[in-house]
């Protein structure tokens, strides 16, 4: 008999552990006026969910689709990383179909954990491929998620030594109010420089008087003392 969204929804809360819940409801803000307000917890750890994921790889797109669109944040993450699964193994147009599903579903991706570790492999891996229209799309879109997706996803390109995209998403966003753009800026900037510290200093150069001090701090996260002060000073 296949496996069913019920079933690997029953396995998670069968795992639940109320005390770490609390406090992982703490971490994520879901208090009132937060930006994961109302997210409910299991408090499952990663290692326990990826067993799950593993347990459930081959559950059909419908019933991985219901465990993202449930309130729990750990159905979400395993159904996600279902997908991230599946797509590493599937053909170009399986593969198509998960990511029209991931994209339908992205309302459902609503915290930066659920951002970061799926959208580079399901989103980026696509635009490395040479369609880069959807970064742009994310980025533009009145959305927190998205615009941290559009920006994350651009990890894939980065990995292949492609900067541009990261650079022009990241200069797009450098208005952004929220401290979680701003670290997800940072943090691909910071990216860039592991592979090109010359690409990194060119951006800066030209933007660091306009940029949030988070984003800057990331980004020069693992430069020498001394040039890290100069960057700060500016």
């Amino acid at each position: 008999m296949k496996s069913t969204f019920t079933d690997a929804r029953s396995t998670l809360v069968s795992l639940a552990q109320p005390q770490r819940a609390i406090a992982l409801a703490r971490f994520f803000k879901t208090g009132p006026g937060q930006y994961a307000e109302g997210d409910q917890f299991l408090g499952l750890s990663m290692p326990q969910q990826h067993t799950v994921v593993n347990q459930y790889a081959n559950l059909s797109l419908a019933e991985v689709e219901k465990l993202v669109q449930d309130p729990i944040h750990e159905c979400r993450m395993v159904g996600l990383l279902i997908w991230v699964k599946q797509s590493s193994k599937a053909i170009p147009s399986q593969q198509a179909i998960i990511r029209e599903r991931y994209l339908v579903n992205r309302r459902f991706i609503n915290n930066w954990d659920l951002v970061d570790v799926t959208c580079t492999y399901i989103i980026g891996r696509y635009a490395v491929k040479g369609d880069r229209s959807i970064l742009y799309e994310l980025a533009s879109e009145d959305n927190l998620w998205s615009q941290r997706m559009a920006i994350v996803s651009t990890l894939a390109l980065i990995r292949v030594e492609q900067f541009g995209d990261t650079f022009a998403i990241a200069e797009q966003l450098l208005p952004h109010k929220h401290d979680l753009i701003h670290k997800a800026v940072g943090w691909m900037l910071r990216e860039v420089g592991k592979r090109n510290s010359d690409a990194l200093e060119e951006f800066l150069h030209d933007h660091v008087s306009k940029m949030p001090r988070t984003a800057l701090r990331y980004a020069i996260e693992r430069f020498e003392p001394a040039k890290r002060a100069y960057y700060l000073k500016l």
